[in-house]
């Protein structure tokens, strides 16, 4: 049996997330049956982050345990034409043998995300589904990055964190929370080693208010403060949302 890592790159619109669902499509199951469709064998696809339906991945590390014989660069060939074939929108990036006290998940010692919005009144059209698009008044940037270092360190983030979270605190260090701007674009970006269910869309959908003008550069703080859901202020949609890439020891 041997283990491989994969790097996937997917758009996550027509999914209902990562993890398969009893309701519709999802990444794991779309990626273990191409495993199954060049191997022949079941597979379970253990993926470094669980993304929600509509958030998309640049480089999501994921591993399966294959039986057959097959080299990583022929396993990556074919599970690209397996999904291309399948009219799926998934990439696999990168192939490689691990070994088996090798987790995709549990190994994992840092997860970072990208947020996107076009801040700009004109509908989007290239990028229809893959930012939020903010169509008020010119964001400001740098208010929304000045509130984003609150949250920053170990805090207790109940305010930012799903009902449905299955996570047994809401206790979460976060490394880094950066606001920029680059033309229409504002680019919220993130890291840390985990994340709370709906944590980072959250957090965004807080500082875009103190972008528009309508939170204080405080209230981020203060609604950290609270550990109460009812303090959140706005929840930012799935599509905005990029899984950008998954660290390891030694890599």
């Amino acid at each position: 049996m041997t283990r491989f890592a994969l790097t996937l790159e997917f758009d996550g619109t027509p999914f209902m997330g990562l993890q398969r669902q009893a309701h519709g499509p999802t990444v794991q199951q779309a990626v273990e049956e191409a495993v199954e469709s060049v191997t022949g064998e079941q597979v379970t696809l253990h993926a470094a982050g669980r993304t929600d339906a509509g958030v998309h991945a640049l480089a999501m590390r994921a591993h399966v345990d294959v039986a057959k014989d097959i080299a990583p660069f022929r396993l990556m060939e074919a599970l690209n034409a397996r999904l291309r074939l399948a009219g799926w929108p998934i990439a696999v990036l990168a192939c490689e043998e691990k070994p088996e006290d090798w987790h995709a998940r549990f190994s994992c010692t840092g997860r970072s995300y990208l947020y996107r919005i076009v801040n700009r009144r004109a509908p989007l059209t290239l990028d229809q589904g893959r930012a939020w698009l903010v169509k008020g008044p010119v964001l400001d940037h740098e208010a929304m990055h000045r509130a984003a270092l609150a949250l920053v360190g170990k805090h207790d983030f109940t305010t930012f964190r799903s009902k449905q979270c299955q996570a047994d605190s809401p206790v979460k260090t976060l490394d880094r929370l950066s606001v920029r701007r680059q033309g229409d674009e504002v680019l919220i970006e993130t890291g840390a080693r985990s994340f709370l269910h709906h944590q980072v869309r959250s957090m965004v959908g807080c500082l875009v208010l103190v972008g528009l003008g309508h939170w204080r550069e405080a209230q981020v703080g203060e609604a950290l403060a609270a550990r109460d859901r009812q303090a959140l202020g706005h929840n930012a949609p799935p599509e905005g949302l990029y899984f950008v890439a998954a660290s390891y020891p030694g890599e």
